[in-house]
């Protein structure tokens, strides 16, 4: 049990990798809340996975959304140790730079990049306060630094990316770690991704939202990164190596 008596708080909590990574943490032992805006999703995977394991909705894309969450967990788990930002607005491939429209940049920004940092800096504040040495991971993207047809995707997760670095340096000497995941081609959630992609990867399929899972883990466990903070880990299977940009 790598977590045992921690309490996390994931956010995405009720699909795709943020469910990934909240089962898995769950397997390690660590005390969940599950933060969505999918309250039948979330509510059904707190039942499956049972007490003391609870969900809490929430809506990111609203300004007062990560306050209102923030508020919250922190009244009702003063002892938290670990923050996952796993949630994400699901994004149309059509949306290239001269598509997409102001409303789905501020909704994806408002949920990436904002309540990214409303809550790692809030969460931050409140564990150098209270002595917890917590760690923290935000769920980025390969598209954080390469470029592709999703302008608000990737502007959002490349400030992600600063906003863990910062955090990081911030935190380091109340020993709270914070760290981010660049997950490549994972099937399912918001990524369609078309098979034939799996030529392009250099370990021959798809990603799998359990191969982020379980990066998570080890990136939140003290005995495999007790030293590591401040770093982007991608989980791509080569993905990468190839420079691969979507076509157009």
């Amino acid at each position: 049990m790598l977590l045992q008596g921690e309490i996390a708080l994931i956010t995405g909590a009720a699909g795709g990798i943020g469910r990934a990574i909240a089962c898995a943490l769950a397997a390690e032992g660590a005390e969940l809340i599950l933060a969505d805006n999918n309250t039948a999703a979330g509510e059904q995977l707190a039942e499956a996975l049972g007490l003391p394991h609870r969900f809490l909705p929430c809506d990111l894309a609203v300004p007062e959304g990560a306050e209102a969450l923030l508020r919250t967990v922190l009244a009702e788990a003063p002892r938290l140790s670990l923050f996952v930002h796993a949630a994400s607005p699901r994004r149309l491939e059509a949306e290239r730079a001269l598509d997409v429209s102001a409303e789905a940049w501020d909704r994806m920004v408002n949920v990436n990049l904002r309540a990214g940092f409303v809550l790692g800096q809030g969460i931050g504040r409140h564990m150098r306060a209270a002595r917890i040495p917590g760690r923290m991971i935000f769920i980025t993207s390969l598209h954080a630094e390469t470029p592709r047809n999703l302008p608000h995707y990737s502007a959002s997760k490349a400030g992600m990316t600063m906003v863990m670095k910062e955090l990081a340096r911030a935190l380091g000497p109340a020993g709270i770690r914070v760290n981010a995941i660049a997950p490549g081609a994972i099937a399912g959630g918001g990524f369609q991704a078309d098979p034939k992609l799996a030529a392009a990867i250099a370990m021959g399929r798809l990603g799998q939202a359990e191969d982020v899972a379980k990066m998570a883990v080890a990136l939140l466990a003290d005995r495999f990164s007790g030293y590591v903070t401040g770093t982007s880990v991608v989980v791509d299977g080569g993905l990468a190596l190839y420079n691969w940009l979507a076509p157009g």
